[in-house]
């Protein structure tokens, strides 16, 4: 079994490539700029991170970011770098990986660019975080919907709504067939609608309506703030008959998840919201695998890879290999597969792309727009979208389905 953490990294240096993973190497692990008389040989033998491999790839002529070293006449050199350390250097501890994989790197002057592409975690991590404890099997059993995507939605808008007004709207969606409700992330605990009167209302609607129809819907709270205050909604929560609760996970921070996730007793919506300071910039900072394996470890449940043909800057390769990475296993006896949440401008036209790239309908499909602006009411915004899927898993074309299907055959002549 491997003793070592290991991480890929591409790089952009004026320097040799070899040179500048080097560095790398040093400053995460045993050195600094100076040799130090307490770094023997037997200590880097120990403790040093190792360079396990470079591959030389182009130069270009500019560099990606701010680089106070200059050219050395061969351009700026991109390579693909993996580093490993000894697990004993920080022990199976996830908020100290953190430090490790990333630390001071996106500093180095000997850089003009630096991205985290993938980690490898050895077998003793299992141990480091519970992981998610309800997943994909046990989301599906809480929300009754044994196959097939959970068909979710956002409260809009984001802010500005009573509890009286939210706990409405909610009704309102539940009535619809919905499956799936989340806060959004900038509602929280605000005065104009406070957690605990939210929290409240909505539940009595939706225990109601579950009384009548034998199902509950699923309604993330968003529950973002310090350890105890997280605590307190969840029991809050938890006692009023919800079955789900959400986080923004930049904002709370590892050891934020990871106190929640060990005091939970449902499942934890991780919103990824910030993502993207960490991720726009093509040459620097994180790649979704290798971050969203720290958070599936630390215990998320359902985790946001943002959706086909989405409104924001991220290209469908991404939000698919974002989608893809969270079904793949972390480790053989504890795989930490979190549910994917696709949203950001979904509609009934995405489904067919989605279902075929995914391979999988494990997944929460949220609409907003595609809910509530569908011609024919939200009922139909829902239904459009099941019979989207439907069609996608059977193989069938969406234009075929929608000629025996109303409400899709609407969304497409709306959203398409």
């Amino acid at each position: 079994m491997s003793t070592r953490i290991e991480a890929d990294y591409t790089i952009e240096t004026p320097l040799d490539p070899a040179r500048a993973a080097e560095v790398m190497a040093g400053e995460q692990s045993s050195g600094t700029f100076v040799k130090l008389p307490g770094e023997t040989e037997e200590l880097r033998e120990r403790s040093a991170a190792r360079v396990e491999r470079l591959e030389e790839l182009e130069s270009v002529g500019a560099p990606s970011l701010p680089c106070v070293t200059p050219d050395q006449g061969q351009g700026y050199r991109r390579a693909q770098v993996t580093l490993s350390w000894p697990v004993d250097n920080i022990g199976p501890d996830l908020p100290n990986l953190m430090a490790t994989l990333g630390g001071n790197l996106f500093e180095l002057r000997e850089f003009s660019g630096l991205r985290l592409e993938d980690i490898r975690l050895p077998g003793s991590f299992a141990a480091a975080g519970p992981g998610p404890k309800f997943g994909i099997d046990g989301t599906r059993r809480l929300a009754g919907v044994e196959s097939g995507p959970l068909i979710g939605t956002i409260i809009k808008p984001s802010v500005g709504l009573s509890p009286e007004a939210t706990a409405d709207l909610a009704g309102e969606l539940a009535g619809a067939g919905i499956d799936f409700i989340k806060d959004d992330e900038l509602q929280a605990d605000g005065p104009a609608c406070p957690f605990e009167a939210r929290a409240r209302a909505v539940m009595e609607v939706l225990n109601a309506r579950a009384d009548k129809t034998g199902r509950k819907v699923m309604y993330a709270f968003n529950l973002t703030g310090e350890i105890d205050d997280m605590r307190r909604r969840h029991d809050l929560v938890r006692d009023l008959g919800g079955t789900c609760v959400m986080v923004s996970l930049n904002s709370i921070g590892l050891s934020g998840l990871l106190a929640l996730a060990r005091h939970s007793e449902l499942p934890i919506h991780a919103h990824r919201n910030g993502w993207g300071a960490l991720s726009r910039a093509p040459m620097l900072g994180w790649s979704y695998p290798a971050w969203s394996k720290l958070w599936r470890l630390a215990g998320a449940d359902h985790m946001h890879v943002n959706g086909l043909r989405n409104k924001f800057s991220e290209s469908d390769d991404s939000v698919m290999a974002s989608a893809r990475s969270l079904l793949e296993p972390l480790f053989g006896d504890k795989p930490c597969i979190p549910m994917p949440v696709f949203s950001s401008g979904q509609t009934a036209a995405q489904p067919p792309d989605t279902y075929r790239r995914l391979g999988s309908a494990d997944c929460i499909y949220a609409a907003g727009g595609g809910i509530m602006g569908h011609p024919d009411g939200p009922a139909a915004g829902v239904q459009s979208l099941r019979d989207a899927w439907d069609a996608a898993m059977a193989g069938i074309a969406a234009e075929d389905y929608a000629k025996t299907h109303p409400a899709l055959a609407r969304a497409l002549e709306t959203y398409r």
